[in-house]
């Protein structure tokens, strides 16, 4: 009995990881398409071709999970990489371009600012 319960525990251990992984790929997908539609994040910075890439690249995920609803956790994840592979690029050139990226230029004008002011 004690048996059955570790099989039965690694057989749900791997289905968790497995709809962990498609929900990480599902849920980027969704706030990619938020963000490139919201007038208040992306919308108004994306040039047409960019918004049009990753209109493609997510509707192309939504599509292959569709179709793939017993993948394993890695078929999910390589499927993120590639997403990823598309969007990240695009993201971080139009946050570079409005000096908004994480830690990049804007946030070290900043603290040169700060610096100036003393």
């Amino acid at each position: 009995m004690v048996k059955e319960a570790e099989d039965f525990a690694e057989e749900d251990k791997k289905v968790k990881e497995r709809i962990d992984a498609r929900n990480s790929l599902e849920t980027y997908v969704y706030n990619m398409r938020n963000q490139i539609n919201d007038k208040d994040k992306l919308a108004d910075k994306l040039e047409a071709d960019e918004k049009e890439k990753i209109e493609t690249a997510t509707k192309e995920a939504l599509e292959w999970m569709d179709d793939n609803q017993a993948a394993e956790k890695e078929d999910f994840e390589e499927k993120l990489k590639e997403v990823e592979a598309v969007c990240n690029p695009i993201i971080t050139a139009v946050y570079q371009k409005s000096g908004g990226a994480p830690g990049g230029d804007k946030a070290a004008e900043d603290e040169e600012d700060e610096h100036d002011e003393l």
